[in-house]
């Protein structure tokens, strides 16, 4: 079954690069794009840049270029108007050979501040409006494991749609009037609509997209209501209101960057059904085991413990109710978390059990055993891991 994300919340799993591909919901204070990926051996450079139109010719509002040369730097630029501007230099490399990595750009009020593996590493300020970008290209020596963008609150206003249902191509989901496409939901206006709910052509789309073509959709765009085929990118050089069903909610807070473990936070507004938390993280070397406690803060009862083991591949999953440990479950056909691999988690509030997705997946349930899970309010994750962030 597809990975079936929740609102504001649609990653790239695994793009070919080179890769161009649109931002939905465009850019804007507060927004992030996170990219874990890695570079081979022999890298010599590669490229990201933000595009004001999904075209290679359209103004890049920034350029950020590594560069192994022997003389180790990252270059930043702008091009408008095919001409590039005044080249930024930083003659610092945070990028190792051979080895995976992760990036966040995050935009704020003064430019794009680029993160690597947990740390800063610069701000590139402002040359063209933010609110332009609307597009993203990477090339050169790297692969790319996820893109995704997360943050800023999603919904209402410009462009902020989280996914526009039209044309949507660039390794998404496939655009509506065609195809069941990529590795998401069968897209809009014909195909499958195989577990993207909704289905295609109309209808109100049962909590999630209502599929194109008609509905309003629950939480997702309400796709494009048949519309007047914008390419999946309507409101892109001028953000001139976005996209179709851009005033439905998305996935809004900002994530938790980089917390350090063990890690204990409230679950803002506690569970409730379509609850969706996204943890992304990696295993570091010589790794034990790893618990991830979904609780209730006053009792401490454990509605939800899960104990992936490195070493024993095993995966435990159990409840704590009145200081006892419940029945174990350990059935399951892999352990997809391996000493040095980043990983992708999604974890779903259902209203009679939990769904896990890891790295676009589905991998496991676990039906709920908490008469009233209205009441886990804390998420606990303790154990051999580096969390990356964390978002309600």
């Amino acid at each position: 079954m597809p990975f079936v994300a929740p609102p504001g919340y649609q990653p790239v799993y695994g793009p070919k690069i080179p890769y161009l591909g649109p931002i939905y919901g465009g850019l804007r204070d507060g927004v992030s794009i996170y990219i874990q990926g890695s570079t081979p051996e022999d890298i010599t450079r590669f490229f990201i840049n933000l595009h004001c139109s999904e075209s290679e010719s359209s103004d890049i509002a920034m350029h950020f270029n590594p560069r192994f040369d022997g003389w180790d730097k990252v270059v930043f630029n702008s091009c408008q108007k095919g001409e590039w501007q005044s080249e930024e230099k930083i003659r610092s490399m945070p990028f190792s050979k051979g080895k995976s990595f992760e990036m966040v750009i995050m935009v704020t009020s003064q430019g794009y501040q680029i993160k690597v593996n947990g740390k800063d590493f610069h701000t590139f300020p402002h040359r063209l409006p933010v609110e332009r970008v609307c597009a993203m290209q990477i090339g050169g020596d790297v692969s790319v494991q996820t893109i995704n963008v997360i943050g800023g609150g999603m919904g209402g206003g410009k462009g902020q749609g989280g996914y526009p249902g039209g044309g949507a191509g660039g390794g998404y989901p496939s655009g509506p009037g065609g195809g069941s496409g990529g590795g998401y939901p069968g897209g809009p206006g014909g195909g499958s609509g195989g577990g993207y709910p909704g289905g295609p052509g109309g209808g109100s789309g049962g909590g999630y997209p209502g599929g194109p073509g008609g509905g309003s959709g629950g939480g997702y765009p309400g796709g494009p209501g048949g519309g007047s085929g914008q390419g999946g990118y309507p409101g892109c050089d001028m953000g001139q209101g976005g996209y179709p069903g851009s005033n439905l909610p998305g996935m809004g807070g900002q994530p938790v960057y980089n917390p350090p473990v063990p890690y204990s936070t409230k679950i803002p507004g506690g569970m409730s059904p379509k609850r969706t938390i996204i943890i992304r993280g990696m295993v570091p070397y010589a790794a034990d085991q790893i618990s991830i406690n979904f609780m209730v803060g006053r009792s401490r009862d454990i509605a939800f413990h899960m104990n992936p083991r490195v070493k024993t591949r095993v995966v435990v999953r159990n409840s704590m109710i009145g200081g006892k440990w419940g029945h174990e479950e350990q059935e399951l056909s892999m352990n997809p978390f391996k000493e040095g691999q980043y990983f992708d988690m999604s974890i779903r509030c259902g209203n009679q059990k939990f769904k896990v997705y890891v790295n676009g997946q589905h991998w496991l349930d676990f039906v709920h055993r908490l008469q009233s899970f209205s009441e886990i309010d804390t998420l606990e994750i303790m154990g051999d891991v580096k969390l990356s962030y964390i978002h309600f």
